[in-house]
């Protein structure tokens, strides 16, 4: 099974960063590990169903089955005892990884209305990646008559080797990542 991103990494990729950052080995080069969905689902709590239909929905989008993430703590204010189920999850990895990052990026993200590119801004300490998406009705699996609510999601790159969060931005951007222009 041929996946586009996975044979531009290894051909392209790799070189232009060995070369950008002076790495003599291939091995020393950052790399994509694994891609998280979570969709956090707070209404659940009064209606089970809700969560359903947007496991349902998660499982269209990545073409894997989510996992019910379910309260760790109680919080009064919000009306969350512990064990609730208030959300869903997706860990992408090999294969369906790149195959999601290349709809992501090459069939979604150009149908967000006034998109103007996300904010690269959003790396932590480890070099990963969080971005947050408004709606599930960007992906072409949802079928827009279908959905009974908006319901956004956080996608989270998780990224190795990578020093520094330059570097990791740099992985990104050759993958195909529209990062805005910074006002430099």
């Amino acid at each position: 099974m041929s996946v586009r991103l996975l044979e531009k990494y290894r051909l392209e990729i790799i070189p232009k960063m060995m070369e950008k950052f002076s790495l003599k080995n291939r091995f020393a080069v950052p790399h994509l590990d694994k891609i998280v969905v979570n969709m956090g689902v707070g209404e659940a709590i009064g209606d089970i169903k809700i969560l359903d239909k947007a496991m349902e929905e998660l499982s269209m989008i990545t073409g894997q089955k989510p996992i019910m993430r379910r309260a760790k703590k109680a919080i009064a204010n919000f009306k969350i005892r512990q064990g609730l189920p208030i959300g869903c999850k997706v860990t992408l990895r090999r294969v369906m990884m790149y195959e999601f990052m290349d709809r992501l990026i090459n069939v979604a993200m150009p149908r967000i209305r006034d998109f103007r590119g996300i904010p690269d801004n959003s790396f932590d300490k480890a070099g990963n990646y969080t971005m947050g998406l408004p709606e599930q009705t960007i992906f072409p699996e949802i079928e827009y008559d279908r959905i009974t609510r908006a319901q956004g999601m956080d996608i989270t790159f998780v990224i190795k080797n990578a020093k520094n969060t330059a570097q990791a931005r740099e992985l990104l951007r050759l993958f195909g990542m529209p990062f805005k222009e910074s006002k430099e």
